[in-house]
């Protein structure tokens, strides 16, 4: 065998063992992701903004992502990013200050939310806490 024939082979390998990966980890990740509820639900948020100012509000909603819910409310506005949705700037009126490098932390039952308000699924008796943050 010559040297082209060898590495032609070791190339084709390493592609399907790549696309073997790929395939695996989508199935994985369609497994595994949080599933949506439809219908109604109540999920309540408590916003903190801080130490002495903390609102909180029951919310009834068919929505099935936070976004939706926190929205009908007029709970929350921000910046559109093609890319990564909603970024949230301003929780029941009050708008983050970039300058004092605050910004808007969400948790859900004091677990840190890994997701955007947009693909971050709810369901029925959910508690998130958003709280106003300060420093990077």
């Amino acid at each position: 065998m010559n040297e082209k024939t060898v590495s032609k082979k070791k190339i084709a390998l390493i592609a399907g063992v790549l696309v073997v990966l790929i395939a695996a980890f989508a199935l994985i990740f369609a497994l595994t992701r949080p599933e949506t509820t439809q219908g109604a639900k109540t999920i309540h948020i408590e916003v903190v903004v801080s130490d002495t100012d903390t609102r909180e509000y029951t919310l009834h909603t068919d929505q099935e992502y936070l976004r939706g819910a926190l929205e009908e409310e007029n709970l929350i506005s921000g910046t559109e990013s093609a890319e990564y949705g909603l970024f949230v700037t301003t929780v029941d009126g009050i708008t983050a200050d970039d300058s004092l490098q605050q910004w808007w932390c969400f948790t859900k039952g004091g677990e840190t939310v890994n997701t955007g308000v947009d693909t971050t699924p709810i369901q029925d008796g959910d508690q998130f806490e958003i709280t106003l943050t300060t420093g990077y």
